[in-house]
């Protein structure tokens, strides 16, 4: 029994073929959007791509990028389909391509829920490189006359400033990294010595921060250094003082900025499936109710379209079938120990098809 059927007549056949014909050319416009995103996305992970670790984070937006230029061919070709199909005569031409077609775009329209929900599942990968990154950009912060390093300070004071953070986790994380180059250090102060040296590892460790993580609404000066010591500042409590520093880590506050963009690009592309699958939907009525209406020979009269010919379990054990018999269409049959009798037959004509018959006189 079918699935879902309709009857349509012929004024219904030519408004379904000219309505997605129109809407195949809004699949195009979804399309550019959907390769607009993915270009958008790609563009703002590549700006901050100095505090990321290397990693699987631009599957997303090549996803993104490669669906959107495949619905753009797809749809461009089911508008030309669509558009034929108002008439019997073109549809014959199509008739044998349609199916293939509805096959490959059930298929896409697949990539692009896989898209829409790699939007929500990319959180966790993206927190790990953001983490990994950040914390070496922090580590080699003080690098500035280091070839491959020099852009890191600028980079990480942009950062701080932009997106109102401080750190990787937090304005702490400063504290266990030396961020001062050994250039500006004074080698004779005693002071600097002595702190050199309390360190195991020799690092210019200070309860400070650079100057981008203070915050420019702070009703004081911004204190940068000794920042959890209340007695070396007047009427100061670091525990109360939020306004003199961000306090939010950089990671979240990335983690929240693009978390943001996924989640509106996200929709977007759920929204994009959803039409794909509506449109796919009416070319199935649409292939079907031409078929049938071919079978008829009725060019006039009125023809039935589904959504599948059968039910769900016989359509599904039907396609299994297949799949199961695909591998023995080629395969040499070895029953009773034969070979295929197709193969390596020797011709039993050994003589010539032409030789002349001569007559036997009868005995008079």
């Amino acid at each position: 029994m079918a699935v879902l059927k309709v009857k349509f007549t012929k004024t219904k056949r030519d408004k379904l073929a000219q309505i997605l014909w129109i809407l195949n050319w809004v699949s195009v416009v979804s399309g550019i959007i959907l390769f607009s995103l993915g270009l958008f996305l790609k563009i703002e992970i590549k700006k901050r791509n100095e505090v990321m670790a290397k990693g699987d984070i631009n599957s997303v937006p090549n996803m993104l990028i490669s669906v959107g230029v495949i619905a753009c061919i797809i749809n461009f070709l089911g508008g030309k389909i669509c558009y034929d199909c108002s008439d019997a005569n073109k549809f014959s031409r199509w008739k044998l391509v349609m199916l293939p077609y509805i096959v490959c775009t059930f298929c896409f329209t697949f990539c692009i829920l896989m898209g829409a929900l790699m939007c929500y599942t990319m959180r966790n990968e993206l927190e790990e490189s953001l983490y990994l990154g950040l914390r070496d950009a922090i580590k080699f912060y003080k690098d500035t006359d280091i070839p491959g390093r020099c852009f890191l300070k600028k980079t990480v004071d942009m950062l701080q400033i932009g997106f109102q953070c401080c750190g990787n986790n937090g304005f702490r994380d400063w504290f266990e990294v030396q961020w001062v180059s050994a250039r500006y250090l004074n080698m004779a102060s005693k002071e600097v010595m002595d702190r050199l040296k309390s360190n195991v590892d020799g690092k210019f460790l200070v309860d400070g921060v650079p100057f981008s993580c203070c915050n420019p609404s702070s009703p004081r000066p911004c204190i940068q250094y000794q920042l959890t010591n209340n007695s070396a500042h007047y009427n100061y409590d670091f525990l109360t003082e939020e306004l003199n520093i961000w306090v939010k880590g950089c990671r979240e506050a990335l983690l929240d900025y693009y978390t943001a963009i996924m989640r509106s690009i996200g929709i977007a592309a759920l929204l994009i499936w959803l039409f794909e699958l509506s449109v796919l939907t009416g070319v199935r009525y649409l292939q079907t109710a031409m078929k049938n209406v071919l079978l008829l020979g009725d060019l006039e009269g009125e023809s039935d379209g589904w959504l599948l010919e059968n039910s769900f379990v016989e359509t599904a054990k039907y396609n299994i079938n297949i799949i199961k018999n695909l591998g023995k269409a080629n395969q040499i049959s070895t029953v009773s120990g034969l070979n295929d009798p197709n193969i390596d037959v020797q011709s039993t004509n050994c003589g010539k098809n032409d030789v002349a018959t001569k007559s036997i006189p009868a005995a008079s």
